[in-house]
């Protein structure tokens, strides 16, 4: 795992911004399908937004969801986080 993530005793971060409509519409397929996450706002959190565009090669695309294995999903429609959410309970 790159040292440059979370902790992987974090699960599930999603870094966001509260003024975007795709953040809303990833944390409500979420919070629907019962998936535990910490959302973190990279406009309040200057070291959530360096890891971001660490992530990204210098852009800040939200949402970015990083999961505890170093899996990064960057501005996932609703189909593609379903897609990897049950691609994931497979393996869990």
């Amino acid at each position: 795992m790159r040292s440059d993530l979370p902790d992987p005793r974090a699960g599930l971060v999603v870094y966001g911004t509260g003024w975007c409509p795709d953040v809303r519409r990833s944390r409500a397929l979420l919070d629907g399908a019962g998936v535990p996450y910490r959302y973190v706002d990279v406009e309040v959190d200057a070291a959530a937004e360096r890891l971001v565009r660490g992530l990204q090669a210098g852009q800040r695309r939200v949402p970015t969801l990083v999961w505890a294995d170093g899996g990064v999903l960057v501005e996932p429609g609703d189909e593609e986080l379903r897609a990897q959410l049950d691609a994931r309970a497979g393996t869990s």
